[in-house]
């Protein structure tokens, strides 16, 4: 081991050597405490892991432009694995009618079953695939700062256009606690702040939001508190999606809302389309609402997670805890269907009730 400039070698095991600064009579000082070379010190503060290379990558402008976002359903195969096959068609099928974006691994993509490996690789194939066609907003949020932090580093290296956020859940924290969260992840990139308090135990007021929104990534809010709360951001310049879907029809057309981050539109595409871009429309909304309050009879995904399996577009497979809807339900969701009309339904094959043997549930995957 060479010796660096201005210390000697000193040594308390053979083994061990380590360097040791020399007295002014050139004799080395021995000692029982390590001393660290001024070239090894590194400052304690964060170094944000960034590639400065040329990027596909989305300005936050483009992001708040988005009026329908289709939070995506995850679809398995037997064993619990991603059935990618199904995900690429149901993403395909967004495409084609006319959805802008969607959120990968959200809630209704049930992000919360996933370990960050499976999070992330389904980000980065949803971008390999399908980038170039539609924005693809991870949900790389987390109740840890840590792990929002890493997400999301990962989430951009890997080339998602933007983050979706949630507050920190269960272990709560303070407003001023939330406001530190959030500016934690903020300088990455595009950011879509998820305020759903049903999910989260806690609101993110306003305050909260009127001082992030001085960042320029803050790409807007997903807002699930109701409309008054939209009218409020829309007033003050923050751009806002409605998260509940018997609320986006109003939310856009009388509280300014730019659109909706959508459950529904897993099912029905172009007809949530119609509902963001054709301007007031109260037969459909009105046509729609007994979908919605059907999708949501039980908490999200279990109500999307049944209704695909029955149209065919997924195979009947539900990591738990989610278990699917009973028959009675079941049988409800052949009638709506039938009552919209299935051509308005993804998929093409007739839709079943199914029998409740016909399900998969799985813990261990």
């Amino acid at each position: 081991m060479a010796a660096l400039k201005g210390y000697g070698l000193c040594s308390m095991d053979s083994a061990l050597q380590f360097p040791c600064p020399k007295l002014s009579n050139g004799y080395k000082r021995r000692s029982s405490k390590w001393v660290s070379p001024k070239a090894a010190v590194v400052p304690n503060f964060h170094l944000p892991m960034r590639s400065l290379e040329v990027k596909n990558r989305t300005n936050t402008d483009d992001i708040k432009a988005l009026r329908v976002i289709t939070a995506i359903k995850t679809p398995y195969l037997p064993d619990g694995r991603f059935d990618l096959e199904a995900y690429d068609d149901l993403v395909n099928i967004q495409i084609q009618n006319g959805v802008e974006g969607v959120i990968v691994g959200g809630t209704t993509g049930e992000g919360q079953l996933m370990s960050w490996d499976e999070h992330i690789m389904l980000i980065g194939h949803t971008v390999n695939c399908f980038g170039g066609s539609i924005k693809v907003i991870g949900n790389t949020g987390s109740n840890s700062t840590r792990e929002a932090i890493h997400a999301t580093e990962q989430g951009f290296a890997v080339g998602m256009h933007a983050a979706l956020h949630i507050n920190p859940y269960y272990g709560k924290t303070s407003i001023e606690g939330l406001i530190a969260h959030f500016q934690s992840v903020l300088h990455m990139g595009p950011t879509i702040i998820y305020n759903v308090p049903g999910r989260t135990g806690q609101d993110i007021p306003p305050r909260a939001i009127f001082k992030l929104s001085q960042n320029p990534n803050l790409a807007g809010v997903k807002e699930c508190v109701g409309n008054k709360r939209v009218e409020e951001y829309t007033e003050n310049g923050v751009v806002v999606w409605s998260g509940n879907d018997d609320e986006c029809h109003d939310s856009r057309w009388d509280y300014g809302a730019t659109g909706v981050i959508s459950v529904t539109s897993n099912l029905v595409p172009g007809l949530m389309r119609k509902l963001m871009f054709d301007g007031r429309n109260s037969s459909l909304n009105s046509k729609l609402l007994p979908l919605m309050a059907w999708l949501f009879h039980e908490p999200n995904p279990i109500g999307i997670n049944t209704a695909l399996a029955q149209l065919g577009v997924s195979r009947p497979v539900f990591r738990l805890p989610y278990i699917p809807l009973p028959l009675s339900k079941r049988l409800e969701f052949v009638k709506l269907v039938k009552e919209i009309g299935r051509e308005h339904f993804v998929g093409e094959k007739d839709v079943q009730a199914l029998d409740d043997d016909d399900f998969i549930l799985i813990g261990r995957y």
